[in-house]
């Protein structure tokens, strides 16, 4: 029996990790609605020759056969839903690249959205930050090309280029009357996916950026190197940053909330068939001890990033404050299509979170939610609109939810969540779902923070 390999993938954003796994095709009986079907398919594919061969001998310009084919393989996927695509030779091994957590171009993670490129988020400490690219800024220009036409693994293509080479942008920023012209130097872009510091001398503060190969292992080193730093007996807890944190591997996802779990599912995938449902369960061994955690989210954490937040927020094992998150409750497979050909990106799934509950396009609500004040320039442009307003989103049962501040001030000083966070692990505030303890402070009822 043959071996299909293919591999998953979370993200609300194009580049984003990824990681292998194996599946075994499942044998069909066909009977005669199935055959009927099937006959109706091969008409349509007999179609679709039909049009390629006029195409090809009628089209003004000899067309290049190979693109035809990669335009109606991109164009079948992106009808299906706004995760689905095409990635030729050369974007799939960037995308492999960039599951290692190092590639070439500007460290900016973005979408498609109207047929230009959205801003998700800018990576810590690359060109794109530096440079002030903000979360929803809208690329309409790459050098003097417009994005208007070209599929989103075009467009990244064209950001990312050898180191110290410059391109530029041209963005349109809500709140600005005219596009700003911005120039970037390229560069080996290091996703340090986790960062961390102490906070009030008796906190961990620890933020985690992406989902990549380098994430647990960040993680776990940076759990270790604060609870030493600040001393086990001293430290109230920690708080685990994922604002703006469009996601990545799925396998990470499992592995970070695992760190704080001793036991207890984590997530449960579901396809098309029952039978397809895989759960994924937390071992012994919580690394922070049963310490206090308190998660940050906002409308820009998605995906692998929801999934820590629903698992821990289910298992009454932090307290969650923010803002709503995006909403992507979908599972991508990667699929290489042979030496050479790409690969399909390709939505199999449904991800659960451990209650059962599907976030898609619904986002997770935080225990405590927090706006941040806004400067007024900004203000016309801190919400992110989420899953549910992307073109051809999948469904969700129930009332679906759109937008979602996402603005996070640059001083941690004006970071009202954050404040929030350190008061709570302080006792200052106070929170029914916090884990209970010895070392829980946090035993009242508190439902939104504004002021």
């Amino acid at each position: 029996m043959m071996r299909k390999t293919s591999v998953i993938l979370l993200s609300a954003a194009t580049g984003a990790a990824l990681t292998l796994f194996v599946t075994q095709p499942r044998a069909v009986l066909m009977g005669s609605s199935a055959r009927a079907a099937t006959s109706d398919t091969y008409r349509q594919l007999n179609l679709f020759g039909d049009v390629f061969e006029r195409v090809r001998s009628d089209y003004v310009e000899k067309p290049d056969d190979g693109k035809l084919v990669e335009s109606a393989i991109s164009g079948m996927l992106t009808g299906l839903d706004p995760h689905s695509s095409y990635m030729d030779a050369k974007s799939f091994r960037d995308m492999q690249v960039q599951t290692r957590g190092e590639f070439g171009g500007l460290g900016i993670e973005v979408t498609m959205e109207d047929g230009l490129i959205k801003v998700v988020s800018p990576i810590d400490d690359t060109p794109a930050s530096k440079a002030g690219i903000m979360a929803n800024d809208i690329i309409t220009n790459l050098d003097d090309e417009a994005v208007q036409g070209l599929t989103l693994n075009q467009a990244v293509e064209k950001m990312r280029g050898p180191v110290n080479t410059k391109i530029r942008l041209k963005i349109i920023r809500k709140g600005q009357d005219n596009p700003i012209d911005v120039t970037l130097v390229r560069d080996n872009i290091r996703v340090r996916s986790v960062r961390a510091r102490t906070e009030s001398d008796d906190i961990g503060y620890i933020r985690i950026t992406t989902f990549n190969e380098q994430t647990t292992e960040g993680l776990k080193r940076e759990i270790g190197n604060l609870t030493t730093q600040i001393g086990a007996d001293k430290l109230k807890g920690f708080i685990i940053d994922m604002r703006n944190n469009p996601g990545g591997l799925l396998e990470e996802a499992v592995t970070v909330s695992d760190a704080f779990l001793d036991r207890g599912e984590i997530v449960s995938t579901r396809g098309r068939n029952a039978e397809e449902t895989q759960r994924r369960a937390a071992h012994a061994g919580d690394l922070t001890k049963g310490k206090p955690v308190i998660v940050l989210i906002n409308g820009g954490s998605a995906s692998a990033s929801e999934i820590v937040a629903g698992a821990l927020q289910d298992h009454k094992r932090a307290t969650l404050v923010g803002t709503r998150s995006f909403g992507k409750g979908s599972v991508q497979t990667i699929i290489p299509l042979g030496s050479g050909n790409g690969a399909l990106r390709l939505t199999t799934a449904r991800y659960f979170t451990p209650s059962g509950k599907s976030i898609q396009a619904k986002g997770i609500v935080p225990d405590i939610e927090v706006l941040q004040d806004v400067p007024d320039e900004l203000k016309s442009r801190t919400d992110t609109k989420g899953e549910a307003s992307l073109r051809g989103h999948l469904k969700s049962e129930g009332d679906e939810k759109t937008g979602s501040q996402s603005y996070v001030p640059p001083d941690a000083k004006n970071d009202k969540a954050l404040r929030l966070a350190a008061d709570l692990l302080h006792g200052i505030k106070a929170n029914a779902s916090a884990p209970t303890g010895e070392k829980a402070a946090i035993d009242k009822p508190a439902s939104k923070v504004a002021n």
